[in-house]
């Protein structure tokens, strides 16, 4: 079986909708996924975008020790007021926070990449807080990843 990420609010290829947007929504996505393979013990998701003008690209969202037995966030799950598993942690996005921060490339920059990506996990707990940036994220997931699954949208800024 194939692990599979599938939305109710982004289309794989397609652009990213106003409430994904910082200045506009600033709403995390549904996100389902399907077919993780045998070994999983939890979930992590990100949403990263490699065409920021940092050198580093830009963290929008992440989240880990997501329960092996979820396989859905609602639309707003990472957002203020959202409902997350109990045992989640959002780490800090490169917004400065934790928890989704929408789409805002700089005016005039052209279509940036937005990549949601939902990793099978192969321990309960990854060794995160809601301090760490998403390289730290990214660094403990290195080691603990399955497998992984992804959508990405595109939004421009045209100012």
């Amino acid at each position: 079986m194939t692990f599979t990420l599938t939305s109710r609010d982004i289309q794989d290829g397609g652009v990213l909708p106003d409430a994904q947007v910082h200045a506009k929504g600033n709403t995390s996505p549904h996100l389902a996924w399907s077919g993780a393979p045998e070994g999983t013990r939890s979930y992590a998701v990100t949403c990263y975008d490699p065409d920021a003008p940092t050198g580093s690209g830009f963290w929008h969202w992440t989240v880990a020790n997501i329960p092996a037995d979820v396989t859905e966030l609602a639309t707003g799950a990472g957002s203020p007021g959202g409902h997350l598993p109990l045992s989640a942690v959002q780490g800090r996005t490169d917004y400065g926070k934790a928890g989704f921060g929408g789409a805002a490339p700089p005016p005039g920059h052209g279509p940036h990449r937005y990549i949601f990506t939902v990793f099978a996990v192969d321990v309960d707990r990854l060794d995160v807080t809601a301090d760490d940036s998403g390289a730290v994220f990214g660094f403990n997931l290195h080691f603990h990843t399955l497998t992984k699954t992804s959508i990405t949208a595109t939004y421009e800024n045209r100012g």
